[in-house]
C-alpha cells in the first residue's frame, strides 16, 4: 500500500488515504465538531495561530485545522493523482 500525502500549509501533512473530508469551518455543525475534538483531545491544530480556513476530519476521529482553503487542499490531491497517472502511462 502506497502512502499519499496531503500538504495541509506550513510544511504539514496528512495522510490522504485516511481523510474523510475537507470542509469549511463556518457552519455550527462543523463549529460543534471541532469543539468535540479538541475536548477529547483529538484536534490537531496546524495553523501556526492564523485563521482556521479548512478542517480536515480523519478516520481515526481526529479533526485537522489547516489554514489553507478546502479547494486548495483538495486540488493538491487532484492534481497529484493526475500526476501520478500521467507517471504511469508514460512507464507502460
Amino acid at each position: 500500500m502506497e502512502i499519499k500525502l496531503i500538504n495541509i500549509g506550513f510544511g504539514n501533512f496528512v495522510s490522504a488515504n485516511r481523510v474523510i473530508a475537507i470542509v469549511s469551518p463556518e457552519s455550527a455543525p462543523i463549529k460543534r465538531i471541532v469543539q468535540e475534538a479538541r475536548d477529547g483531545s483529538r484536534l490537531i491544530d496546524a495553523t501556526y495561530g492564523r485563521r482556521t480556513r479548512a478542517v480536515v476530519i480523519m478516520d481515526s476521529d481526529h479533526v485537522v485545522l489547516s489554514a489553507v482553503q478546502p479547494e486548495t487542499v483538495a486540488n493538491r490531491v487532484i492534481v497529484d493523482e493526475d500526476a501520478k497517472n500521467r507517471d504511469k502511462e508514460e512507464s507502460e
